[in-house]
C-alpha cells in the first residue's frame, strides 16, 4: 500500500505538503494541490484517519447540542457546521436537548465519554458547574454560559431594531413582540430589549407576550397565539415575532379570522431559514440571520479551540444581521 512518502515522491513535493493538503492546512497553491490530489488518485492513497488521531491524541469528532434538530434554523445550521468541520476532517454527533436538563446532561457525558475534541453548545439548561467541569473545550451559539466559553452569535439587538423600527416607519402605533423564553439568559433576548427601547424612543405603545421553549412545533406556536393574544389581536397594527414560525403562524391567524395582512396588521419574522425562504404565500418581511456565516464560525472557533489549546483569548464573535422585506408589512 502507498504511504505519504510515496505520494509526495509521485508528485514531486515535501512529505509536509502532502500533510497540509490533507489537513487542508496552511497556504497550498492550486498547481500543487492538484499535483498531490492526482497523485493520491493514482496510487489509490487513503490516510489511516484511526493512526492519525491517536498519533495526534484526537477524535476528530466533534459534539454539537441544539434543542431541536427538527427545527428549519437549526437543521440548516446543522448542515453548514458539518459542512465547514468536514473540510477540515472533523466528523459531527448531533444531540437533541429538547430543552430537558437531564438529557443535555446525558449527552454531555456521552461526549466526555466517546472522547469527542470539543463541543458546539446550541442549548443551555444546566447550571453553569456542569459545563466547567467538561475537559475540551466548547463554543456556544447565542448562549452566555461563562465568559470562559467564547460565544458566537447574530447582532439580536440590532436585529431587533430592524424589526421594529421598520413596522413604526409603516406607520404601526400599537406594537406586539411575541418573545422567546425571557427568563433564560440567552442573547437572543436582546431582540426584546430592542424592540422596548425603540418602542419607548418613538413614544408607541408596546406590549410584550413571553414564548416557551418547551415545545418548538408549529402546533405549540398556533396554540400560543390562540391563548395569549386572539382575543386582543384587533388592537395591534403590527407584531414582531421571536421566529418565522411564530410569524407564520400569526399570520395564518389573522387571515383566517378576517384579519389583512398587511393593510391591518403588519408581521415581521426572525431567522430566514429554509422554511422561510420557501414560502411563496406569503413571503415574510423578517431578520436574516445567515446560517451558512454562523455554521463556518462556529466550527473554525472550536477547531482553533482544538488546535491551539494554549492560547487563553476568548474571542467572541457578533455576526450582521439584515431586514428582508416581504409582503407582510
Amino acid at each position: 500500500m502507498a504511504n505519504i512518502k510515496d505520494v509526495a515522491e509521485r508528485a514531486g513535493v515535501s512529505v509536509t505538503t502532502v500533510s497540509r493538503v490533507l489537513n487542508n492546512r496552511g497556504y497550498i497553491g492550486k498547481e500543487t494541490r492538484k499535483k498531490v490530489e492526482e497523485a493520491m488518485a493514482e496510487m489509490n492513497y487513503s490516510p489511516n484517519q484511526i493512526a492519525r488521531a491517536l498519533q495526534k491524541s484526537q477524535s476528530y469528532i466533534l459534539g454539537m447540542i441544539v434543542p431541536d434538530s427538527n427545527h428549519p434554523f437549526f437543521s440548516e445550521l446543522i448542515k453548514y457546521v458539518e459542512m465547514y468541520a468536514n473540510e477540515k476532517n472533523y466528523k459531527i454527533l448531533i444531540c437533541n436537548s429538547l430543552d430537558q436538563p437531564k438529557k443535555e446532561a446525558r449527552y454531555l457525558n456521552m461526549l466526555s465519554e466517546n472522547r469527542v475534541d470539543g463541543i458546539i453548545m446550541c442549548s443551555h439548561t444546566l447550571d453553569v458547574d456542569a459545563y466547567k467541569q467538561v475537559s475540551f473545550p466548547i463554543v456556544t451559539f447565542d448562549r452566555i454560559i461563562s465568559n470562559q466559553f467564547p460565544y458566537v452569535a447574530c447582532d439580536n439587538f440590532r436585529g431587533g431594531e430592524l424589526a421594529t423600527e421598520h413596522l413604526i416607519e409603516l406607520g404601526c402605533k400599537n406594537l406586539l413582540h411575541i418573545s422567546g423564553p425571557l427568563k433564560l439568559d440567552l442573547l437572543a433576548n436582546r431582540r426584546a430589549d430592542a424592540f422596548k427601547l425603540s418602542c419607548m424612543k418613538h413614544n408607541v405603545h408596546y406590549e410584550v407576550i413571553e414564548g416557551s421553549n418547551d415545545n418548538l412545533t408549529f402546533e405549540y406556536f398556533t396554540d400560543l397565539i390562540i391563548d395569549k393574544i386572539s382575543e386582543d389581536l384587533s388592537k395591534f397594527d403590527g407584531v414582531f415575532c421571536s421566529n418565522d414560525i411564530v410569524a407564520y403562524a400569526l399570520y395564518l391567524y389573522a387571515t383566517e379570522n378576517g384579519i389583512k395582512v398587511p393593510e391591518q396588521l403588519k408581521i415581521v419574522g426572525y431567522d430566514y431559514h429554509s422554511f422561510t425562504r420557501m414560502l411563496q404565500t406569503p413571503k415574510l418581511t423578517t431578520i436574516s440571520q445567515p446560517t451558512n456565516r454562523l455554521g463556518k464560525v462556529l466550527s473554525s472557533t472550536i477547531m482553533n479551540m482544538i488546535e491551539n489549546k494554549d492560547e487563553e483569548t476568548i474571542n467572541n464573535t457578533v455576526i450582521d444581521v439584515e431586514l428582508i422585506k416581504g409582503h407582510t408589512t
